[in-house]
C-alpha cells in the first residue's frame, strides 16, 4: 500500500479517495454479476463475495489515520458511504465518528445498533465521549454511563453540564499534577514510571493539598534544571489559566496570542479541573469558521454534501424565502416611481449602480466589524471613535465615487443634472450603507446574537431599498421638472 506523503497530504488523500471509489465500482459490477447467476447456491455465493468484499475494502483502510478514513467517508455519496462504513466500523474504535462533520456523524450513528454504539464508547477517552454524546440515541448515552466505572462517569457528567461555547466542555483530563515540594529528579521519576506522557502535554501542573493551582512546569525547565531543584524554585507562577465557564472564543484568542500548548482550566475557587489543549481549540475554530460561513449563504451545518434533494431543500428553503421577501420589498419601491423611469428611461439602466456599490460598501464595513468583533477589538471605549473613522471614510469614497460616476453619467448622456443627481444619490447611499453596515452587527452583538448571521441579507435590502429610493426620489424631484 502507498505511504502517505507529507509534503502533500491532499494529493495522496485525493489519490486515495480516487482508488475507493473505483474499488467500489467494480464491487459494485461484481456483485451485478453474482446475482445474475444460477440460483442454486445463490445465497451462499452472495455470502462469501459480501465477505471478500469487506476485506477488501477494510484492506484499503487499514493503514489510513483515523482523519483520513474520515475525509474520504465524507467525500463519498450515502450508499457508497454505508457500504465502507459498514465494513470498517469496528476497526476504529470511534475515533471516526469524532472526526467526521456532524451531518456525516448522524448518518453513520444511525445505521449502527445500539450494542455496535456501546462497543465503540468503550475505548474512548471522557472527553471523547462527550464530544459524541449529543449525537448518541438517549437509551445508548444511559447504556455507556452504566458501563463507566465511577470516576469516567463522574468526568463525563462534569463535562455535559458546560454549555458548548464555554471552555469546560473542551476540556480534557489528560493532565499531570504534582506539588511544589517535589524536587525535580522525584517529578522525572514519576514521569518515567507513568510509561508515556498525554498528547500535547508541555508542561506539568503544580497544586496545593487543596487542588488549587499555584503554578506550571513547563518540560523545558524540567529537563534543563538541576535535577536536586524543587519545583517551587523552578515553576513558572505567572501563567495562564482559564475557567471553565469562560467563552471558548476568548480562550482561543489567548492560545494565539501566547502560542499556547496548553493550559489549566479551574473553577471558581482556582482547583484544577482539567487542561485545554490547542487540538481543541483548532477543532472549535474550524467548526466555528465553517458554521459561521454556511450560515451567512442560509444552510445548516448539519447539512450533509450528499443528503437527500428532499432535505436539502427543506434546509434552504426559509433562507430563500426570506431573500425572495426583501427582494420584493425593495421593487415595491420602484413601483412608486413608475412613471418616472417611463419618462426619464435613463433611471433605468442607471439606479442599479447606486443600489450595488452601496451594498458593497456597506458589506466592507459590516465584514470589518464581525471580525473585530470576534477578534474582541471593538470595545465601549473605541467604539464610537471607529463609527467616526468609518463615516468620515465613507463621506470621503462617497465623494470620490460621486465625482466619478457623475463624470461618466454625464459623458454617457450629456445631461449635468443627471449627472449631479447621480452623483448626489451616490453619495447619500455610501452613508446609508456604513451606517447599516456598522449597526447591524454591532446590535446583534450587544443583545448577545450572532453579528455575522442575518447581516448580508439586511444589508441588501436596505441599500438595494434606499439607493432605489434616494436615487428615483431625487430624479423625480429635480429632473422631471424640467420636461
Amino acid at each position: 500500500m502507498d505511504h502517505p506523503d507529507k509534503r502533500h497530504s491532499e494529493q495522496f488523500l485525493q489519490q486515495h479517495l480516487e482508488q475507493v471509489v473505483s474499488l467500489l465500482e467494480r464491487l459494485h459490477v461484481e456483485e451485478s454479476l453474482v446475482k445474475r447467476g444460477p440460483a442454486a447456491k445463490h445465497e451462499l455465493i452472495e455470502a462469501v463475495f459480501h465477505k471478500q468484499e469487506q476485506n477488501r475494502i477494510r484492506e484499503k483502510f487499514a493503514r489510513l489515520r483515523p482523519a483520513d478514513t474520515a475525509y474520504i467517508l465524507e467525500s463519498l455519496p450515502l450508499d457508497q458511504r454505508e457500504i465502507v462504513w459498514n465494513a470498517i466500523k469496528t476497526d476504529n474504535d470511534g475515533q471516526v465518528l469524532l472526526e467526521v462533520s456532524d451531518a456525516v456523524r448522524q448518518t453513520l450513528i444511525s445505521g449502527m445498533e445500539p450494542d455496535e454504539l456501546a462497543d465503540v464508547a468503550k475505548n474512548l477517552d471522557t472527553d471523547e465521549l462527550a464530544d459524541l454524546a449529543p449525537d448518541l440515541p438517549k437509551k445508548t448515552m444511559l447504556q455507556i454511563l452504566r458501563s463507566l466505572n465511577s470516576e469516567k462517569r463522574r468526568d463525563l457528567n462534569a463535562l455535559l453540564t458546560y454549555h458548548e461555547h464555554q471552555v469546560g466542555a473542551y476540556m480534557d483530563f489528560g493532565m499531570i499534577a504534582i506539588r511544589d515540594d517535589l524536587t525535580l529528579k522525584a517529578v522525572a521519576n514519576y514521569i518515567r514510571k507513568l510509561g508515556k506522557l498525554p498528547n500535547h502535554t508541555d508542561k506539568l501542573f503544580v497544586v496545593d493539598q487543596y487542588n488549587q493551582i499555584k503554578g506550571v512546569l513547563p518540560l523545558q525547565r524540567l529537563l534543563t534544571n538541576p535535577p536536586a531543584s524543587v519545583v517551587a524554585e523552578v515553576m513558572v507562577t505567572d501563567f495562564v489559566q482559564f475557567p471553565a465557564d469562560q467563552d471558548v472564543d476568548e480562550a482561543a484568542r489567548a492560545f494565539e496570542r501566547y502560542d499556547l500548548v496548553s493550559a489549566p482550566v479551574v473553577d471558581n475557587e482556582d482547583k484544577l479541573l482539567g487542561r485545554l489543549c490547542v487540538a481543541s481549540v483548532i477543532d472549535f475554530i474550524r467548526a466555528d469558521t465553517e458554521e459561521e460561513i454556511l450560515m451567512q449563504a442560509g444552510i445548516s451545518e448539519q447539512e450533509d454534501l450528499f443528503s437527500g434533494v428532499w432535505k436539502s431543500a427543506k434546509n434552504r428553503w426559509s433562507w430563500l424565502l426570506v431573500n425572495i421577501a426583501t427582494a420584493f420589498a425593495a421593487t415595491r419601491i420602484i413601483d412608486l416611481f413608475e412613471n418616472s423611469i417611463v419618462q426619464l428611461v435613463a433611471l433605468a439602466s442607471l439606479m442599479p449602480i447606486v443600489a450595488s456599490t452601496g451594498g458593497n460598501t456597506g458589506n466592507q464595513t459590516s465584514m470589518l466589524i464581525i471580525r473585530s468583533l470576534a477578534l474582541g477589538h471593538i470595545t465601549a471605549g473605541n467604539v464610537w471613535r471607529l463609527i467616526k473613522k468609518e463615516l468620515t471614510l465613507a463621506a470621503l469614497n462617497g465623494t470620490l465615487l460621486g465625482c466619478v460616476v457623475g463624470m461618466l453619467v454625464f459623458l454617457l448622456y450629456r445631461d449635468m443634472a443627471l449627472a449631479g443627481v447621480m452623483a448626489t444619490a451616490m453619495f447619500i447611499n455610501l452613508q446609508v450603507a456604513v451606517w447599516v453596515g456598522l449597526g447591524i452587527p454591532l446590535l446583534r452583538h450587544k443583545f448577545g446574537k450572532d453579528p455575522a448571521v442575518g447581516t448580508s441579507v439586511i444589508l441588501t435590502f436596505v441599500t438595494d431599498a434606499m439607493g432605489f429610493f434616494i436615487f428615483l426620489g431625487l430624479a423625480s424631484v429635480f429632473l422631471l421638472n424640467r420636461h
